[in-house]
C-alpha cells in the first residue's frame, strides 16, 4: 500500500499548519479569487460589448482578462480546498494537469505583453502605418502564436517529466511545479533539463528581451518628440509597462525559489514568494488597465450605473 501511494500522489509539503488560522486564510483567498474572477470578466465584458474598443491594444487586454481566469482556475480551487485540509495528497494525472494550466498561463503572459509590446511599438515608432500593419487578420495570428507556441512546447515538457521513475513523492511546493517533480527522479535528467532551458529561453527570455528592444525604440522616439506626445504615449503605455515589471518580478522569485534551498527560508515567506506570479498579476491587471485607459474606465463606469 505504502508504494502504490508514493507512486501514484505527490505529497504537497509547503503547507504550514496554521490551526484554526486556516478559515481566515480560506475566506481571505476565496474573496481574492471572486475578486479575480469578476474583475477580469468585467474588462472581458466591457471590451467585447463596446465596438469602440474592438481595436488591437483592447483586444491583447482582454486576453490577458482570459489568461488571469485561465490561470487562477487551475490554481485556486484545489489551493483552497487543501487550506482546509489536514491531507495535502494530489494523484500523479492531477498534478501533470496543474504544472500545464500553471506553466501555460505563465508562458502566455510573458508572449500577450510581447506581443502588446510590438503593438505599442508600431503605434509610436510608425504610427502611420498602424493600420496597415495592425490588422485584425495580424491580430488573430499574433494571438494565434501566443497561444499555440506556449502549448505544444509544455507538452512535450510534461510528457518527458512524466515519464520518469520516481524515488519520492514529497514536493516542496503548495501546488505542482515541474522542476520540483524532476528533482524527484530515479535517473538521470539529462534530456530534461536541456529541452526546460531551450523551452524557458525560447518562451521567457526571447520575449523579456524583445520587450526591452520595443521600449528601447519607443523612448528614442519619445526623446525627439513634443511634451504633450510623451503625455500621450506615457498614458498608453505605463499600463503595460507596470505589468510586465510586476510579472517579471513574481516570475523571477519563484524560479530563483525553486532553485533554492527552502530549509533555510521562513516557511510563510516561502509560500508568499511561489505564490505572487498566481495571484498579483491576475490582480492588478484588470486594476491597472480598468483604472488607467480612460475608455475602458468609462464604459465600466457606465456599464456599473
Amino acid at each position: 500500500m505504502e508504494n502504490s501511494t508514493v507512486s501514484f500522489y505527490f505529497n504537497l509539503t509547503m503547507f504550514v499548519n496554521i490551526g484554526h488560522y486556516r478559515y481566515p486564510a480560506f475566506v481571505f483567498c476565496l474573496l481574492l479569487y471572486s475578486f479575480i474572477v469578476s474583475a477580469n470578466l468585467v474588462i472581458i465584458l466591457v471590451i467585447s460589448r463596446e465596438r469602440t474598443l474592438h481595436e488591437p491594444m483592447y483586444m491583447f487586454i482582454a486576453l490577458l482578462s482570459v489568461n488571469a481566469l485561465y490561470g487562477s482556475s487551475g490554481f485556486f480551487p484545489r489551493f483552497l480546498m487543501d487550506l482546509l485540509s489536514d491531507s495535502h495528497l494530489i494523484s500523479r494525472p492531477a498534478c501533470f494537469t496543474q504544472i500545464y494550466i500553471i506553466y501555460t498561463y505563465a508562458s502566455y503572459e510573458v508572449t500577450i505583453l510581447s506581443i502588446m509590446a510590438y503593438d505599442r511599438y508600431v503605434a509610436v515608432c510608425h504610427p502611420l502605418h498602424y493600420h496597415r500593419k495592425m490588422t485584425s487578420k495580424t491580430v488573430l495570428k499574433l494571438a494565434a502564436l501566443a497561444w499555440s507556441f506556449p502549448a505544444f512546447g509544455l507538452m512535450a515538457l510534461i510528457f518527458l517529466s512524466a515519464r520518469l521513475p520516481l524515488c519520492d513523492n514529497e514536493i516542496q511546493k503548495v501546488f505542482c511545479a515541474n522542476w520540483n517533480v524532476v528533482k524527484l527522479s530515479c535517473v538521470n535528467t539529462y534530456v530534461n533539463n536541456i529541452y526546460g532551458l531551450l523551452l524557458t529561453i525560447t518562451t521567457v527570455f526571447f520575449p523579456f528581451f524583445y520587450v526591452l528592444y520595443t521600449y528601447l525604440q519607443i523612448v528614442v522616439v519619445c526623446w525627439k518628440s513634443s511634451a504633450e506626445f510623451k503625455g500621450k504615449v506615457l498614458q498608453s503605455c505605463l499600463p503595460h509597462i507596470v505589468s510586465f515589471v510586476i510579472y517579471s518580478i513574481t516570475g523571477f522569485c519563484d524560479i530563483a525559489l525553486s532553485r533554492y534551498n527552502l530549509e533555510e527560508i521562513n516557511p510563510f515567506v516561502a509560500v508568499i514568494l511561489s505564490l505572487e506570479f498566481v495571484i498579483i498579476p491576475p490582480v492588478l491587471n484588470p486594476l491597472m488597465y480598468g483604472l488607467k485607459l480612460p475608455e475602458i474606465r468609462r464604459h465600466i463606469l457606465r456599464m456599473l450605473k
